[in-house]
């Protein structure tokens, strides 16, 4: 409802409501934009103040998780050539441990080849040895049974004879 001067001077009353609503709600919204409106801005700015600093704390943890990935990733080419290193490394040592056992094996060969033949040699010597102590036993012993037995003429002439062609091939040396 509206009160309205008439032109006679009194005030009457608009009846027009459709008018009246209008203006109602002009007013409303007058108030409520000069009182919350402020209010509204306030929070308004809050919110975007908000926001904004997330957008910025976002972005600095999208930087500092991109530069912990690239500090991963030097760090993960660091443990490659690390690994590398010590691949390469140990292959080298193993192969410098099988030279050298291969060489101590081949020393160690060498010496139980030169024992085996040293063997061997002594064995020989000692064969050679007890086949000549054999022997010359074997002939004291027929020596000393012809020497007991005495003798006969055709064993004295084989003696002499023996002698006499040593005697003829005998040289004396000259000078001593």
């Amino acid at each position: 409802m509206e009160i309205i001067t008439l032109a006679h001077g009194g005030f009457g009353i608009n009846t027009n409501i459709f008018e009246t609503n209008i203006i109602n709600l002009a007013v409303v919204v007058g108030v409520v934009v000069s009182f919350v409106g402020n209010n509204l801005t306030a929070l308004l700015e809050d919110r975007k103040k908000t926001i904004l600093s997330n957008l910025e704390e976002a972005n600095k943890r999208a930087i500092e998780a991109q530069e912990k990935l690239a500090n991963a990733k030097a760090q993960l080419e660091l443990a490659k050539k690390k690994a590398q290193e010590i691949r390469q490394e140990g292959i080298a040592r193993a192969t410098t441990e099988i030279n050298t056992v291969v060489s101590q094996h081949e020393i160690r060969l060498s010496k139980l080849e030169e024992f085996k033949n040293e063997t061997v040699q002594f064995y020989q010597q000692k064969a050679f040895k007890d086949a000549y102590l054999y022997v010359v036993s074997r002939i004291m012993t027929r020596v000393r049974e012809r020497l007991n037995g005495g003798l006969n003429s055709t064993y004295h002439v084989d003696v002499n004879n023996f002698y006499v062609s040593r005697f003829t091939e005998y040289s004396p040396k000259s000078g001593s």
